[in-house]
């Protein structure tokens, strides 16, 4: 079996207190595989809104933070909320560099249930250094295609 250690991957690094968080929306521009014109990504990015962002069609999708100028991630903090339908989502975390090729940061399930799991939380700390991308993947629905995928929040510190 072959394995690679995750060097860069920390889970006692310390916290970027609120307010230090980038301000994306001047830092980066968004590619995303598809946009609810009434859940625009740009909810995702400000905590004071609980609209987040939705896709527009079901299915598998892509969110890419492409950052204007390389950048240094110590923390990603994600949100997610469902609170109609019961499902099984997957996401996963990908970073570009400069220096290194594409590379996989962690990839999590969840299971929404509308009787009491209806918000999944998840904050990662990193060590990441010459980041030019970060790469979110959302499969809303393992098992069922026809399930949207949402976005509470986003926040890169």
């Amino acid at each position: 079996m072959q394995k690679s250690i995750i060097s860069d991957f920390a889970t006692n690094a310390s916290l970027s207190p609120a307010g230090l968080w980038l301000d994306l929306e001047k830092i980066a521009t968004a590619e995303l595989s598809s946009e609810d014109v009434e859940h625009s990504f740009e909810h995702a990015l400000r905590p004071d809104t609980s609209n987040g962002w939705k896709a527009s069609a079901p299915g598998p999708q892509v969110i890419r933070l492409c950052f204007k100028k390389a950048q240094a991630i110590r923390r990603i903090r994600l949100q997610f909320r469902e609170e109609r339908v019961e499902r099984a989502q997957e996401i996963a975390l990908f970073a570009n560099s400069e220096n290194s090729p594409r590379k996989e940061l962690v990839r999590q399930q969840w299971v929404f249930n509308p009787r009491g799991a209806t918000t999944e939380l998840e904050d990662y700390y990193f060590d990441l250094k010459e980041i030019t991308a970060i790469e979110l993947q959302i499969d809303p629905g393992r098992h069922d295609k026809q399930a949207f995928a949402t976005l509470e929040s986003i926040q890169l510190g």
